[in-house]
């Protein structure tokens, strides 16, 4: 019998309509297009906007649009694992809340908290599920809504993130398809670097927190350049190695979208050209667990059964990660 992978054989993505320009950013804060193209590659990005809105209500269209696509019903799903750094409330989890809200009534599920690297980190996990044979059916959510723990008055960080999601439905493959290898690596030196120290249990909710800033994400730039530039392009490189792949034999780069000179760094580690790199940071800015599904949703038409995928990601934490992926179908 064959070794059964997880396959992706399901994509689907969801953006808000709101675009927030460069040129709208200088109204807001003490910055100007030229500096955040130079600096990131960002031209715009999107933002949820509404009275109530939350990040679950990006996935519901992602995944009802992914539901479709695949012929399946909601009722079909077997686990969600809902990869996001701003769930909608602390407990029950955005998976739970996901599932009531497309009919998924025969599915458990659960978050998973891995900042930027969170698609990565669920990605191998829904996996596990597919290769023990104890689930057919495993959706892997990535969506944040960044704009809820951004400070538009810190030009640090408002000109970096926007509101997204990104999904992929996992099943069975005995065709040599789907997730064949992963590293993935946290070092929890990296929280003084990046991180949203309030709203935690080290941190409660007071006056004084919410005055304090302590529920924006705070970045210190330069430090989490260094490290990412050096390690999303070193374990990108790894698994390659690992499986003896070389430029020739990857078709595609699906690089997490947090700045283009990161992207740029990996995909010159690797070797690859820019048309082998999936990027779309200049549209949607960086959000977080949803930037490399909706690399793959994208790019869903240019992709063929067989394509030889290397996915890298760099998140606060630190964590960090890749995985070599097979590509399962040909979109007909």
């Amino acid at each position: 019998m064959s070794k059964i992978h997880a396959a992706i054989t399901a994509v689907n993505g969801y953006v808000p309509e709101y675009i927030l320009s460069n040129k709208e950013l200088e109204t807001m804060v003490d910055t100007n297009d030229e500096w955040i193209v130079t600096r990131t590659g960002i031209k715009e990005r999107r933002i949820l906007k509404g009275e109530g809105k939350a990040t679950s209500d990006l996935a519901v269209p992602a995944v009802k649009g992914l539901l479709e696509k695949r012929g399946i019903s909601a009722e079909e799903i077997e686990l969600i694992i809902f990869c996001t750094s701003t769930p909608d409330m602390l407990f029950p989890a955005t998976a739970n809340i996901l599932a009531d809200k497309v009919g998924a009534k025969n599915a458990w599920g659960y978050d998973l908290q891995a900042a930027c690297s969170g698609f990565l980190f669920g990605l191998t996990t829904g996996a596990q599920f597919i290769e023990s044979g104890k689930h057919k059916k495993v959706l892997v959510v990535g969506a944040d809504k960044m704009s809820s723990v951004v400070n538009y008055q810190d030009r640090n960080t408002c000109i970096l993130f926007g509101d997204g999601c990104g999904c992929v439905l996992l099943e069975p493959n005995e065709e040599g398809n789907g997730l064949l290898d992963a590293v993935l690596k946290t070092d929890g030196a990296g929280e003084p670097f990046l991180h949203i120290r309030g709203g935690g249990s080290l941190n409660p909710a007071t006056h004084e927190t919410v005055e304090a800033g302590l529920h924006y994400a705070y970045q210190e730039g330069r430090t989490v350049f260094k490290f990412a530039v050096t390690n999303m392009a070193d374990v990108a490189v790894e698994v390659m190695e690992r499986n003896n792949l070389t430029s020739d034999t990857v078709d595609w780069l699906v690089p997490h979208q947090a700045n283009k000179r990161i992207i740029d760094a990996t995909a010159e580690r690797a070797g690859l050209p820019e048309e082998k790199v999936m990027v779309n940071i200049h549209k949607y800015g960086n959000t977080t667990s949803g930037t490399i599904p909706l690399c793959l949703w994208e790019w869903e038409d240019k992709l063929k059964k067989g394509d030889n995928l290397i996915l890298a990601a760099f998140g606060g934490g630190f964590t960090w990660g890749s995985i070599y992926l097979k590509w399962a179908y040909t979109k007909s």
